[in-house]
């Protein structure tokens, strides 16, 4: 329990110290953000900044802290490390900046940063793999969601019943200007995301479980290696490239810049906050990593997150997790959607504006969505981590290069350029070594990532000196 507790503190002394400096490498400033620039009325409205914080919460906190969680929990409590560290070192900034940069380019997305800062290749690179991702993502959180409604449900509405009322949620949801459904139903969500996690730990606290104090020892009983197996299933609660999607989103609804730091910073500390009760509500419940693995194995993420929730609560304060965790997903996979037709609408240039424009776009996405629901949960998020921690890999870089160009601190970059590295060693090593890459040993993959990474900082440090001589002159 102590670990448990320090975690949580660590974690809010991070939002109160470093938050602070990296807002300072970044500068906010008084300029006009897109809400107040633009105001379409569509995607560019002004929101009070506790309910865009709701709003930005609510998008990336997913199934990710709560599965992934679970999932990480299979390593052993060496989990709490990352994703404290994790998320203060690396989630948060990313979060924070992909938001702000966005924020300071009329809310473009990541893509179409990446093309702005990286080069018009990085563009279409990233366009192509944003939206991918965000289709992947969407759909993930419509099974998982669907699956554990079906739990609670009469046979006859089954989880196809519950996958067509979600993607029809998706629609409305994707096409409404962003204050007429998500502005209106998120706090209320909020509300309950945050009772549910404080539900969960009380439950943790009340039935006298024990929460396995941190080892740097690997228990995983498949012997998946935790380099860099749990930096890749433990995405969303740490540090997702799936943010970098949504940032943008609420850049166009903050109303100054200073209120970045507490509603895109601030938000993936409180989503760390939700991973770490997950992840020791799944070591303290099950006692051994070995009997959670076999829980997530035969009763499927839904099933575990339902056993944990109805024992240590009872049905009421089950019943209340449980929607919790329904909400969760549902609330980041309509928003992959609107994020996915924001980036296919910078592509097409339709006015998105006109229900028409938004309506052809729309509709294919869904339809695309609906049929990667048949495919099997376990395939579909193996590949999503994939992708989601390459794109925030890409992020960081991309972050690096607007700080190497616009920060007055150029050392400042630092802040970008080592979680950027970290990442890119994580990505490679995990797409070799993975049975869904290319199977490689350690002995090829570990050297190859350490590499990569070695080679990206070193074109880092390259530029860091030119911007240096540059200002010196």
């Amino acid at each position: 329990m102590i670990s448990l507790i320090l975690s949580l503190v660590v974690l809010l002394v991070g939002f109160a110290v470093y938050s602070k400096v990296v807002e300072k490498v970044f500068g906010p400033d008084d300029r006009q953000t897109p809400a107040i620039a633009i105001n379409d009325g569509v995607d560019c409205v002004p929101m009070k900044p506790w309910k865009a914080f709701l709003v930005q919460l609510l998008n990336i906190a997913g199934t990710g802290p709560i599965f992934g969680a679970l999932m990480g929990a299979c390593f052993g409590p060496v989990v709490f490390l990352w994703i404290v560290f994790g998320s203060i070192l690396g989630g948060a900034v990313h979060d924070f900046m992909s938001g702000m940069i966005s924020s300071r380019h009329r809310g473009a997305s990541i893509a179409e940063l990446s093309g702005i800062y990286l080069g018009n290749t990085a563009r279409w690179i990233m366009r192509v793999f944003s939206v991918v991702l965000l289709i992947l993502c969407g759909t993930v959180f419509v099974n998982s969601p669907a699956a554990l409604i079906a739990r609670l449900t009469p046979d006859s509405l089954n989880e196809t019943f519950w996958i067509i009322v979600i993607l029809v949620y998706y629609v409305l949801a994707t096409l409404l200007p962003i204050d007429k459904l998500i502005g209106k139903l998120y706090p209320i969500f909020g509300v309950i995301l945050i009772v549910m996690a404080v539900s969960v730990l009380g439950g943790i606290v009340a039935g006298g479980y024990t929460i396995p104090e941190i080892t740097l020892s690997n228990l995983h009983p498949e012997g998946l290696p935790v380099w860099p197996f749990m930096f890749v299933t433990v995405a969303c609660g740490a540090i997702s490239g799936f943010h970098a999607t949504q940032s943008p989103m609420i850049a166009k609804c903050i109303t100054s810049e200073k209120q970045g730091r507490a509603v895109f910073y601030g938000a993936m500390i409180a989503e760390s906050v939700i991973a770490l009760i997950w992840a020791a509500a799944g070591v303290a419940f099950y006692g051994a990593t070995d009997v959670l693995n076999n829980a997530l194995s035969t009763l499927g993420q839904s099933g575990t997150v339902y056993e944990i929730s109805n024992t240590m609560l009872g049905v009421v304060g089950g019943a209340l997790a449980v929607v919790g965790v329904v909400v969760c997903p549902i609330t980041s996979g309509d928003t992959a959607f609107r994020s996915a037709r924001l980036i296919l609408a910078e592509i097409t240039h339709l006015d998105q504006q006109k229900i028409k424009n938004r309506l052809i776009i729309t509709l294919p996405l869904l339809a695309v969505g609906a049929v990667l629901t048949q495919l099997d949960f376990n395939v579909l998020w193996r590949y999503f981590s994939w992708s989601n921690q390459t794109l925030a890999m890409i992020s960081l870089w991309v972050a690096t290069a607007y700080l190497l160009k616009e920060s007055k601190y150029r050392f400042g970059s630092l802040i970008t350029a080592l979680p950027g590295a970290f990442m890119s060693a994580v990505s490679l090593t995990y797409i070799l070594m993975a049975g869904e890459g290319f199977g490689l040993s350690a002995a090829i993959a570990y050297p190859a990532g350490i590499l990569f990474a070695v080679a990206l900082f070193g074109v880092y440090v390259v530029m860091l000196r030119k911007k240096l001589a540059e200002t010196r002159d």
